[in-house]
């Protein structure tokens, strides 16, 4: 799934990045919004993982979908 439809469909999959990154808050996820880069990073921050860590979780996530 590429990053426009993920931005389209960005409520209902608010629900499903909790459920898999459960140290995101809320407030991380909305202002998310579709943004992958943001996402690095907030998953950076709140689990102490590499760039390249995130971007690959996020990525495998993106395809799981």
């Amino acid at each position: 799934m590429n990053e426009d439809k993920i931005k389209g469909k960005w409520k209902q999959l608010s629900g499903s990045l909790q459920a898999k990154w459960g140290k995101l808050t809320d407030d991380d996820v909305q202002a998310a919004e579709g943004n992958a880069e943001y996402l690095e990073g907030k998953l950076q921050e709140r689990y102490g993982i590499a760039r390249d860590v995130a971007k690959k979780q996020i990525k495998d996530f993106a395809d799981s979908l």
